[in-house]
């Protein structure tokens, strides 16, 4: 295995012998949807050799194992709850894993009123998360405050952790969770992985 890189891009090249690449890579290069071809494969070179950019590879890895840190705070949790169901499937896109400890988290879903009093326990609990780390801010109350406008209540979890993706309703259905985390998931995709892991 060895590594070439160009100034846009990281390529890796990679010789394996085995038999089921072919249809394998025919399969996941399928499946994979981009705006660029970012995996290909070169039959008329001897072997199986798979030619795709770092980035595109570990964002690949990364949409589909969104691993949530669910923050269930109020009404909104009962929707998440629902999301994780037989019937819509949260799984579908790799996020059914749902950690309760931030270290193995990556996205967190602030789903619920937060209030002054539990801020610093978010901001605690976001700190602890492992970088990379996404947030979605669930319903009008996480995004906004909702119809809270209380000495008690957080007016918008954006003024204590960067949200990545808002939801709105109250409460939001689990469907339109389900098309915040597409949502993330397409902005996880276009993100300069291997520069920021080079960099450190």
């Amino acid at each position: 295995m060895w590594r070439q890189r160009s100034e846009n891009s990281v390529k890796t090249r990679l010789h394996v012998d085995w038999p089921g690449l072919r249809s394998f890579v025919r399969s996941v290069s399928a499946k994979m949807v981009s705006s660029n071809q970012d995996i290909g494969y070169n039959s008329k070179v001897e072997g199986g050799v798979v030619v795709s950019k770092a980035d595109a590879v570990i964002n690949w890895i990364r949409t589909h194992s969104l691993w949530p840190m669910p923050m269930g705070l109020a009404c909104c949790a009962i929707e998440l709850m629902a999301a994780g169901a037989s019937r819509f499937d949260i799984s579908r896109f790799g996020a059914e894993v749902m950690r309760f400890s931030p270290r193995q988290s990556d996205v967190m879903i602030v789903a619920g009123t937060v209030t002054y009093k539990m801020a610093p326990a978010l901001r605690r609990i976001y700190d602890q998360m492992a970088e990379p780390k996404w947030v979605i801010a669930m319903g009008a109350c996480a995004s906004t405050g909702g119809m809270y406008r209380s000495y008690a209540t957080l007016q918008g979890v954006d003024r204590i952790v960067p949200v990545d993706v808002y939801v709105s309703g109250c409460p939001p259905r689990p469907e339109a969770l389900l098309d915040a985390l597409i949502k993330l998931q397409d902005k996880v995709g276009t993100e300069q992985s291997a520069k920021k892991l080079i960099e450190g």
